[in-house]
């Protein structure tokens, strides 16, 4: 379908792409992978044909469509959503405006035999046949189907797209695009926006999708989900294998230790007949095997090795002063912006040393919660923060509010301190900032750069509780793994706001889910959560009207849950039922406590002339508070311990 044929690309004395040269073919799945600045999006943008290559060409049939996502867009907001979205159906709106207007004209005449008469006939057919082949009336349901699977609710198809926000903004173009079914859809970063079951649903929509997909994505599990062929960028060379990322990547590194044998060989080689040439230069007895020798390494094709390998630092957190247990605790928390509630009478209690992550559709007030704990927000219900706690926040803008006039050298310099003053440079390096980019002023930096420049900021800060609003948007793979392992050594408390399962993965140890204003806990890591939601979204099928379910649904889906667990599905439950057991018992030795607690105030209250605190009272009542709330957390871990139970059959 597509073919690009020796692309080169240069930029002043820079080459990025040297003579490239790959198809895309129909049903590929593409991932085009890289290091920041290896050109990926560059690619992306000749392929699309906006940017043209220095030589070279890329080649495609004249019918052929192609859909470009970039990763920034500029939009106008002057319609609502649907009709914004219709906007993928231009064409067909106007095919179906042609054929009214024919009908028209066919039905003002009545010289049925004419050939004027036959041949707006033969126009008609030829356009409704046409308008068939499009997919006719179907396109507004369509519509609606790909709006909800990008979480857009039913009720936000009449609200201007102005009323939404930069990352709903470009799910919008995202529908658009996907509504256009294109031969070739070229993806630019396409889950930054998007929230886990956002993602879930486009991966499904990808793999099941009749065209060829390429994109670019910092995603491993999307692109491992999605992808079946990689093509990597390094040097301005491409390594094209017909394997996912993480197939691709334990083969690259295979590859990779053979060129580095074969490049310190070569590299023995030339120092071998340097000196041998420096040796005999000037002996006219060995002038033949120095002309020779000379002659040899002109022509030597010099192997090259990518100049940053993926050998990883050891990154950790400034320490901090220990906190006290309790980190933070919400009760009965809710959050109005103007008449639209985001959350209900919420209860929420982490610990020291927990790591626990918020996920849910976007719009659920995940960020709302993590900035109510931050006290940047107002607020009803009450919310305590725990004895020494030092909390280290990372906003989804927390790029846009770094200093544009400093270097990135001097962004890092003015808040180190101690010891790590003398490793400011390999910290930078870690972070992809080697070379002239320390001398780069944040003004010229790319959002990546920007969003890593931030996150080493972050990493100095003396802090034990960590809140994270999506922290790997823009970060490419590297800089996410630095990240995470950074996290998974930091002895203190982290809260993540993410998307991102792979990074989330052997991170996180508790779930919290958003929905519907309200919370809702889930004990173990991410994929846990996932394969739970999996089970209860086929309960939910089962729950449907039997009679407008077919026979043979019910059967695939009963016979779906009735599969036999493997060993790792029987040792998360094993797992998680251990792990609830824990709980409910702290919480009841908690319950024994507040109970006595409590005993002892009742017998006070019995002769008050022995009561001398004066906030007795109030003291009183969040104890029996405290309890109350201990009982219903208790009720709720029994709650989730029996359905776990229940999925404990062998």
């Amino acid at each position: 379908m597509v073919s690009v044929e020796k692309i080169s690309l240069h930029f002043g004395g820079f080459e990025l792409f040297k003579e490239i040269s790959f198809m895309i073919n129909p049903r590929d799945r593409i991932g085009l992978t890289g290091k920041n600045g290896a050109g990926k999006t560059t690619l992306l943008k000749i392929i699309a044909g906006i940017d043209s290559p220095s030589s070279g060409q890329v080649t495609l049939p004249k019918e052929l469509t192609i859909g470009y996502l970039p990763q920034q867009m500029t939009v106008n907001d002057t319609r609502t959503l649907i009709l914004e979205v219709e906007k993928a159906f231009d064409g067909l709106i106007r095919l179906r405006a042609e054929m009214e207007d024919l009908h028209n004209q066919i039905a003002e005449r009545d010289d049925y035999h004419s050939d004027e008469y036959l041949q707006l006939l033969d126009h008609l057919n030829d356009k409704s046949h046409h308008f068939e082949i499009l997919g006719g009336d179907n396109y507004s349901a369509e519509i609606e189907k790909t709006l909800i699977g990008l979480g857009f609710e039913r009720s936000d198809f009449e609200r201007s797209t102005s009323e939404f926000s930069g990352g709903w903004r470009m799910r919008i173009e995202l529908a658009k695009l996907l509504l256009q079914k294109p031969d070739v859809f070229l993806l630019d970063e396409p889950t930054n926006h998007l929230d886990i079951e956002s993602i879930q649903w486009l991966e499904d929509f990808l793999k099941n999708y009749r065209g060829a997909v390429m994109l670019v994505s910092h995603d491993k599990a999307f692109l491992d989900n999605v992808t079946n062929r990689t093509i990597h960028i390094s040097l301005g060379r491409i390594s094209d294998q017909k394997m996912n990322y993480s197939t691709f990547m334990t083969w690259r590194k295979e590859q990779r230790e053979q060129q580095l044998s074969a490049y310190r060989n070569q590299q023995k080689q030339i120092e071998d007949a340097e000196r041998f040439i420096e040796r005999f230069r000037y002996k006219a007895t060995k002038a033949v095997q120095v002309q020779s020798r000379i002659k040899a390494l002109d022509k030597l094709e010099r192997l090259e090795i990518e100049e940053e390998d993926d050998a990883a630092l050891s990154i950790r957190f400034s320490p901090a002063v220990r906190s006290g247990n309790l980190v933070t605790e919400g009760r009965m928390i809710s959050k109005r912006y103007g008449e639209h509630e985001v959350l209900q009478d919420i209860d929420l209690t982490i610990h020291r040393g927990e790591k626990i992550a918020f996920v849910g559709r976007n719009g659920e007030g995940k960020t709302t919660l993590a900035r109510i704990i931050m006290q940047e927000l107002e607020y009803t219900g009450e919310l305590k923060i725990g004895h020494n706690v030092k909390i280290g926040y990372c906003a989804q803008n927390q790029a846009e509010l770094l200093d544009p006039a400093l270097t990135v050298l001097d962004t890092i310099d003015r808040i180190a301190v101690g010891d790590i003053r003398t490793k400011i440079r390999d910290l930078l390096g870690a972070f992809l900032f080697s070379g002239e980019d320390i001398d780069k002023k944040v003004s010229v930096l790319s959002g990546g750069e920007r969003s890593r420049l931030a996150m080493i900021k972050l990493l100095l800060q003396p802090v034990n509780f960590l809140v994270l609003d999506e922290p790997t948007n823009h970060l490419d793979m590297r800089s996410k793994e630095i990240l995470k392992q950074a996290l998974v050594n930091f002895d203190g408390t982290v809260l993540i706001v993410s998307h991102d399962r792979e990074f989330l993965d052997g991170l996180v140890t508790c779930v919290y889910e958003f929905r519907n204003k309200k919370i809702r806990q889930h004990l173990g890591g991410i994929y846990d959560f996932l394969w739970k939601k999996k089970m209860e979204s086929l309960r939910e099928l089962e729950k449907k009207d039997p009679l407008v379910q077919k026979p043979e649904v019910e059967v695939t889906v009963n016979a779906e849950i009735q599969t036999e667990l493997s060993f790792d599905e029987k040792k998360n439950i094993n797992r998680t039922i251990s792990k609830l057991e824990k709980s409910i018992e702290g919480i009841e030795t908690r319950i024994a406590g507040l109970e006595k607690k409590l005993a002892g105030m009742d017998e006070l209250l019995a002769d008050s002339s022995r009561i001398t605190a004066a906030d007795f009272f109030q003291e009183y009542e969040q104890v029996k508070s405290d309890l109350a709330g201990a009982f219903r957390e208790w009720e709720e871990e029994h709650l989730a311990l029996e359905e776990w139970q229940k999925k404990k059959t062998w």
